[in-house]
């Protein structure tokens, strides 16, 4: 592996773990993107005591859609062919709030769902121009069935790993490839405070399963594995039932 690695979250525990893989690996130049870019001189540093050779910053809102197509532009021009993408960024939410209040609900969802939808199809044109790279995206279990515990959330989720699985299959051919990756909870800041659910991972164990899956060239990978089982067995457990699974 060589070439650059673009993390489109800069901050994320799971992005950065993947991008430090990565980077043992053999990829010498990796793009952190986020807001505050600034602000990422632990990431910066992380990344080179992994051995990257050149650790670059811009700055990216992922909620600003209509800056998408020019901040993507400008790391291709500064930073040459762009071998894997990183897709990261992504908020929680507070599922009693966003039932009460509609702003915090599409807030959620536009993070989550619509965010993605615009930076994987500009990603997308970019990488099929390329005729080369790779493409990973973080859904999760929880989209997979909704639960009512978490329906904001697992909305945008379920959403997102729709579009994903589609694009995967309009990219077949073209040179490019999406992996989608379905951890469940997540032992992190973003879960900081919530009790772990069964089956949980921590960022480190995403990424090294990530990683796996790119190596291996993947199309989905579930994180850890026993949970394609478990949701096999969930989509069949009655409506009555489910609607009082937690979190």
């Amino acid at each position: 592996m060589s070439g650059t690695v673009l993390v489109l979250g800069g901050r994320s525990e799971i992005g950065l773990a993947v991008a430090e893989r990565l980077v043992r690996r053999g990829h010498d130049t990796v793009v952190l993107a986020a807001r505050r870019s600034g602000d990422l001189d632990a990431e910066s540093k992380r990344l080179r005591e992994a051995g990257a050779e050149r650790v670059a910053r811009a700055e990216f809102d992922a909620d600003d859609v209509a800056s998408h197509a020019d901040v993507l532009d400008a790391i291709r021009r500064e930073h040459g062919p762009i071998d894997v993408v990183v897709i990261s960024f992504g908020i929680l939410g507070d599922q009693d709030r966003a039932e009460r209040d509609a702003e915090h609900a599409l807030a959620v969802v536009h993070t989550d769902y619509v965010a993605h939808v615009s930076i994987l199809t500009h990603l997308a044109n970019l990488l099929r121009a390329q005729g080369t790279g790779d493409l990973v995206v973080f859904s999760s279990v929880a989209g997979v069935r909704v639960r009512r515990a978490n329906y904001v959330y697992g909305s945008a989720k379920a959403g997102l790993d729709g579009f994903a699985s589609g694009l995967a299959d309009a990219l077949v051919g073209s040179g490019v490839h999406l992996l989608l990756v379905r951890p469940g909870f997540v032992i992190g800041r973003m879960t900081e405070g919530m009790s772990p659910a069964p089956w949980s991972s921590t960022p480190d164990q995403v990424a090294d399963a990530t990683v796996r899956a790119l190596v291996r060239r993947r199309r989905v990978v579930w994180v850890p594995p026993v949970l394609r089982a478990v949701f096999a067995v969930m989509r069949l457990v009655p409506q009555a039932i489910w609607r009082r699974m937690p979190r």
